[in-house]
Parts: C-alpha cells; structure tokens; sequence
C-alpha cells in the first residue's frame, strides 16, 4: 500500500469520526457506537427490551434521541429516532399537531401485502374515509349487543367447560392460548360473522387462524431488515417471505369465499331471512359500492387489532390478580354484590348463565383492574411515528423531518413522575374516586393503551365488555394459581405476550364466606349452596 492510499484511509478514518462525533454529541439516549449506532444495545438487551428503554427514558427525564445505524446520509435521518413517554409530547403526536405524524412509508409497506389500504395500515384521506365509515357503526348500541351474544355464547359453551374438565382432571392449562382462541373466535364472528370454532374441547388447528399468525409474525419480522433487503428477499423468495407468500394465499382464498357467500347470502335473502350482525355485512349494505379488496382489507385490520390485544391483556390481569389476593378479594366482593342483587341468593344459578350486559357495566372495580393491568402490561407496548415536517415537541426536542419518533406506552405506566412513587404497584383504586373513574379526558395522554386522538380504538367499550365477561366467568368459578416450575416472561414482539403462555391450576371457587360477608341473604338461601 503506498503512502497516498494509506493518507486517503486515514483522512477517511478522521473524517468520519469527526462526523460521528458530530452527530452523537447532541443524543441523549444510550450509547451509540460507530457504524452500528445503538443497535448494540438493543441486541444485548432483546430479551428485555422494553425495560431497557424504561430505564433509557428514567435517566433523560421522559424523552432521548439515539441513532440506530451510524451511517454517513442514514444517521441524519432514517436512522435518528426520538423516543419519548412524556404525556405532553404525546398530546402534541397523536392530536394537536396528528398530521405531521403518521404511520409513514415504513409501516405501510411492511404491513401492506396483508393489511393493504385498510384503516390500521393507511394514513390520510384513506384512513379517514374509513375511519369515519367504521365510526358509525361502532357507536350503535346493537353492534356491541352482537359483541355481547358472541362472547356469551364462547364463554358458555366452550370456555367454561375446558376450564371445568381442566380443573376436575387436575391439569393444567395453557391460559393464554384458550384466551387467544377465544378471543379470535369472538372477532371472527363480530367481523364477519363466521366462527372458526378453534375454542373447542379438542382445541383443534384451524387453517385460516395459524396462516394469519405466520403472515403476522413473517410480516413482523421485515423490521428487522432495511427495506431494500427484504424486498430482495420478497423477489428471490428466500426465508420467511416465502411463509409470508404461502400464507398470504390461504388468507386470500378464505376471505374470497366469506366475501362471495354473504353477498350470495345478501342476494337471496330479499324477504328479511337470516340476518347477520357482523361489520362485513354492514359495510356491504351501504350505498357505497365496496371492491373485493376493501372489504378484505377492513376485515383482516379489525381481525388484527381486536384478537391478540384483549387475550394478552386478560393473560396479565390473571397474572396479576394471582399475585394480588387483595385486588382479587375485591373483584369476587364485587360479582357477588352485584349478583345478590340481580339474581337472588342462590349461587348455584349464578353460574349458569354468563353475566348480563347490564351485570357487566356494573362491574367498576373490575374495569380499573383491567385499566390498571393495561396500564403496567399494555398489549402493544410501543408504536412509531414517521415525521414529515421539521418540528419541536413540547419538551424542547428538535425532530427532523425524515426521522421516526416512537413513544413508549410500556413506559408511560412506570414512571414515578407521571403516576407517583407507587408507579410500579397494582393498585386498581387509582383509578376510582367516589365511584367514578378517575382519569378523566385532560389526563388520557398518560394512558395511551387505546391510543388517543383521533386514531383512539374504537372497539375501545367492546374490549371491556369482552374482557370483564371473561375475567367474570373465570373469577366465579375458579382459584388460579401459576402451574409449578412455569416461567412467566415477556415476549419481544409487536404485542406484549408470555414468551412460555400462562400455564395455570384450576381450583373451585367457594363464594359462600364472601355472600355471608355481604350480609344480604339468609340461611335458607346460603343452604341452596350446599
């Protein structure tokens, strides 16, 4: 190598850590190292990701900027990322200034080979459309009396039953996986009215449900790779873009025949015959003439964010009530007072039919666990955000256009300054004052689980609704405890699941001491028990 060669590596050398010394001086985050940025710290904290960036955002004070790729003409902007769980910035996200931040290009091309243009993966005037479309019918009151009838339905005859024959066997059972069959049968039903049965005693496989899990996770995995390397990949068909193929098929094929039998179904039925309640029905009963594609697209985005997020929410709740006799006592004293009063005294007929519509809406120290579980566990710990325009955050942080900015909902929750010095505890009270929910809507920025704005969930009233029937109908029945030697851990993914499940013991639940506590029935009813 002569002379000049090795002066112009040199120069090279000094040249480009001046530049990175340049670009990582004004970071606040973790450490950024040289070509690799901070993706070294990522890497060596994956199995605990979430609490790494808690622990980030504790030392700079709710908000830092780091660099994931230290590459000349990346680092300045694909490669800078804010990341933020202060309430104030994201008031200023996700509604005063919503329309510099929206999900982006990123997003939208990973996700749109199996969310297309649908309201979960679009932005702008195509997001809109169909948010205000799907508005419409969320808020009518015989949507979510569907919703009501699916979960009741499930939970009588086929969630309860497992349980029972678990809990008379002495077997465990994997909590988490019956909830996600439940769950998705449940959103299958309200989305478009077929019900895949994968909650039955044999806990079978079904095809559509396991395609659209490999399709989910393939399409996850496309963040890890630049999107020139993965559309390769997508190209040559190599690794998982070739499950990603196969499965997107499936999925396809199965929508194409739920799609051209309700409109069969719609064509002959002119007399007022079988009437479905499901979203896929409503929509093509609009003026609007919808494509194939569209109706295919609002479908799989509802199936997508109604199915993972309540199952893994109620796989925590049980954890935590588990941990917490205290908080369950409280729930069981709650059922049982609000059943004395619309059931009569005789426990045995509580159990025979899941709770009512109105029994449910009276559970409020159920709701603030389950808000409580969110808070400390929510199901989609954090989401980005691709900034279009140049702009400054509330806290003063500088966030060039062409950067990401990802908030941190998992974070939110932990912080002593945002929630008090018992930020890390389960306390349901937090949440109830007089009987009344605590937070009201200038405090919904420190409780992003639902989102806020105007992308806040719209299923937002049926997810309770699922979720505290299900907690109902386990809590009346059964003592939970944590299987022996089970792990319960995180699972670095887009959604917070355990990593092993939620294996669990059943015991029977003994509702007499607690009836006798709330004084309002009489011996003769408390003998009916026996």
């Amino acid at each position: 190598m002569d002379s000049s060669t090795l002066l112009l590596i040199l120069l090279a050398i000094v040249t480009y850590f001046i530049w990175f010394k340049s670009i990582v001086r004004p970071l606040s985050g973790p450490r950024v190292w040289p070509i690799f940025g901070s993706l070294l710290g990522l890497i060596q904290n994956s199995n605990r990701m979430h609490d790494w960036i808690a622990d980030n955002l504790r030392t700079c004070g709710g908000t830092y900027q780091t660099c994931i790729c230290a590459v000349p003409f990346l680092a300045g902007r694909q490669g800078l990322v804010t990341v933020t769980c202060d309430p104030r910035n994201l008031e200023h996200i996700l509604k005063v200034n919503f329309e510099n931040y929206p999900k982006g290009p990123t997003w939208h091309a990973v996700f749109h080979d199996l969310l297309g243009d649908g309201i979960f993966n679009s932005d702008g005037d195509t997001w809109l459309f169909q948010r205000k479309t799907a508005a419409l019918e969320f808020t009518t009151r015989t949507l979510r009396k569907a919703m009501a009838r699916w979960v009741s339905r499930a939970i009588k005859n086929r969630f309860v039953p497992i349980l029972e024959t678990a809990q008379l066997e002495r077997k465990s059972v994997d909590l988490q996986d019956l909830l996600l069959r439940l769950t998705f049968d449940n959103i299958c039903g309200l989305t478009f009215g077929n019900d895949p049965q994968t909650l039955s005693p044999s806990l079978p496989e079904n095809s559509f449900a396991s395609a659209f899990d490999r399709a989910t996770e393939a399409s996850l995995q496309r963040f890890i790779f630049p999107e020139t390397i993965w559309k390769l990949k997508k190209w040559l068909g190599l690794g998982m873009e070739v499950d990603l193929s196969r499965s997107l098929r499936h999925v396809d094929e199965y929508m194409t025949n739920v799609i051209n039998t309700r409109k069969l179904e719609l064509l002959t039925n002119t007399d007022g015959g079988t009437q479905h309640d499901d979203l896929l029905t409503r929509f093509m009963k609009k003026k609007e003439s919808y494509t194939d594609a569209f109706l295919k697209d609002v479908a799989l985005n509802f199936i997508l964010a109604g199915r993972d997020t309540s199952s893994v929410a109620l796989s925590w709740f049980f954890w935590l009530v588990i941990k917490n006799p205290r908080v369950e006592q409280n729930i069981i004293t709650e059922l049982c007072t609000v059943l004395v009063e619309t059931r009569g005294c005789d426990t045995c007929k509580w159990l025979v039919e899941p709770l009512t519509f109105e029994e449910i809406d009276r559970l409020l120290y159920l709701k603030a666990a389950l808000s409580e579980t969110l808070r400390l566990y929510p199901s989609v710990p954090q989401d980005s955000k691709y900034v279009i325009n140049n702009d400054v955050l509330p806290d003063g942080t500088f966030v060039p256009a062409g950067s990401s900015i990802t908030y941190s909902i998992y974070s939110i929750g932990r912080m002593k300054y945002i929630w008090g010095e018992d930020a890390m505890e389960f306390k349901p009270e937090r949440w109830l004052s007089n009987e009344e929910v605590k937070y009201d809507k200038k405090d919904q920025y420190k409780f992003v689980s639902f989102n806020a704005g105007p992308r806040i969930c719209l299923g937002k009233d049926m997810a309770y609704l699922q979720m505290k029937s299900i907690a109902a109908a386990v809590l009346l029945r059964h003592r939970l405890s944590v299987a022996s030697g089970h792990r319960v851990e995180q699972k670095m993914s887009m959604t917070l699941f355990m990593k092993y499940g939620l294996k669990v013991d059943l015991w029977p639940r003994d509702l007499k001491p607690i009836v006798e506590k709330i004084g309002k029935v009489d011996s003769t009813c408390l003998a009916h028990d026996g």
